[in-house]
């Protein structure tokens, strides 16, 4: 056991860096070893009279000396030692609650389905299957839910499915699989996050389908995250997919540039930094994979004004995102115009010509509203594009799109992967260039 300073730092060791000290403990000892981070709290420093506190499971700091006893009196017992104990779940972060998330289009009804389970647990959506790209907020609704019914009173428990499935190797290991089941199956709440990791796992999905049915027979809540829809996880057992959709299934769609300005703002807002809307619709327009990856882009913007001493400005956000996407800035529309085409396996000419195909005037308006969102192009410039269309067409076949990506996921996904293709390094080949 392994302590540390606080929540965020056990979680960031726990998801990132566990394998690598497990292997590299493994290899100093000899022999398996599992590891688990906990939060430690330590003296304060100037406080010379604390005692140590020990990092380490086995370490206890020294017991008070016991008095002897008087003759003929009997030695009074020191208290047994504790059996096998698991960890319970990992703590709740205090920046995931709804107040801070930011809701929009492409995420509302997530937001709604997990502001329902979390006013009414185990009545209204039960179980909630939220879906989703990396980054893009499951996480934090699974926490906010936490938090709201933990000011209920109700027992909660936040585990990610590695954790789910280490702690069924050591009760396994350490046979304390009743204190396994009596941890995950006598709480009010259960917020298991990436839940597709179980799948292949055959013992781990015994496990659950067993935890699963007693806490759903009990009417207690469970919500789960993961990356993909039940339906696409591979090697899922049938018996756990149906079950994931007995309830809820709500899916998160990356945000439209209104809604990842918005979301910048509340970022700058939180570091107590005045950033002018035109500069975080530049990072907009750049970062729009995910969340943290504006975040980040952010981050990195103010870092370097900072450090190099520049003004906030265009050219600062081109220097500092130029690792984002080093060609972005420069993409002009005729450059998107042929990598779609391309993309969707037509010709350039058939994306700018008058064929009322239903395929094809779908794939013109998908890439209106790319061109649109990735350069902040006028209409009239699209229109002249792709054409010579009347700007009220480029209008119509931007609000198309815009309006039916919440309700139509096959729809998101193939801008998501446009866009994703713009952005795509080009490599040589030997008939000349592509990107890929």
């Amino acid at each position: 056991m392994i302590g540390v300073g606080n929540a965020y730092a056990k979680d960031w060791l726990s998801l990132r860096l566990r394998p690598l000290i497990k292997r590299t403990l493994a290899g100093i000892v000899g022999r398996t070893v599992e590891v688990t981070f906990v939060v430690q709290t330590t003296p304060a420093a100037d406080d010379p009279d604390a005692p140590p506190v020990p990092l380490l499971a086995y370490e206890t700091p020294d017991e008070p000396a016991m008095a002897e006893p008087e003759p003929g009196e009997p030695t009074p017992a020191r208290p047994a030692p504790a059996g096998p104990q698991i960890a319970y779940g990992a703590e709740l972060s205090a920046r995931y609650s709804f107040d801070t998330f930011i809701v929009g289009p492409s995420n509302r009804m997530a937001h709604a389905s997990a502001l329902a389970v979390s006013e009414r647990p185990g009545t209204a959506y039960n179980p909630l299957f939220l879906y989703g790209d990396s980054g893009l907020g499951k996480t934090h609704l699974l926490q906010a839910i936490g938090h709201t019914v933990q000011a209920m009173g109700k027992r909660v428990l936040y585990v990610t499915s590695e954790v789910f499935t280490n702690d069924l190797i050591n009760a396994i290991r350490m046979q304390a699989t009743d204190q396994f089941r009596s941890k995950y199956r006598t709480i009010d709440v259960l917020l298991l996050d990436d839940v597709h990791f179980i799948a292949g796992k055959e013992q781990t999905q015994e496990e659950f389908f067993h935890t699963f049915n007693a806490l759903h027979a009990a009417n207690r809540q469970i919500v789960m995250t993961s990356d993909r829809p039940p339906q696409a996880i591979p090697t899922l057992e049938e018996r756990l997919r149906s079950r994931f959709g007995w309830g809820m299934i709500a899916d998160i769609q990356p945000p439209n540039l209104e809604m990842r300005i918005a979301i910048l703002q509340a970022k700058a807002a939180s570091l107590g930094r005045d950033v002018p809307n035109e500069i975080l619709h530049l990072i907009a327009q750049r970062a729009y994979r995910n969340i943290r990856d504006m975040e980040g882009a952010l981050n990195k913007v103010l870092a370097h004004a900072e450090f190099f001493h520049r003004p906030l400005d265009a050219r600062l956000v081109e220097d500092a995102l130029a690792y984002l996407a080093p060609a972005q800035s420069k993409l002009s529309l005729d450059a998107i115009l042929e990598i779609a085409a391309e993309y969707f396996g037509v010709t350039v000419e058939d994306l700018k010509g008058r064929s009322r195909s239903a395929r094809i005037a779908l794939q013109r308006q998908m890439v209106m509203y790319v061109m649109r969102e990735a350069t902040g192009a006028s209409l009239p410039q699209i229109a002249q594009v792709l054409g010579g269309r009347d700007h009220t067409t480029i209008l119509h076949g931007y609000e198309r799109v815009s309006n039916e990506l919440n309700s139509d996921p096959d729809l998101a996904r193939t801008v998501n992967d446009l866009r994703n293709r713009l952005y795509e390094p080009v490599r040589v080949r030997q008939n000349g260039y592509s990107r890929g």
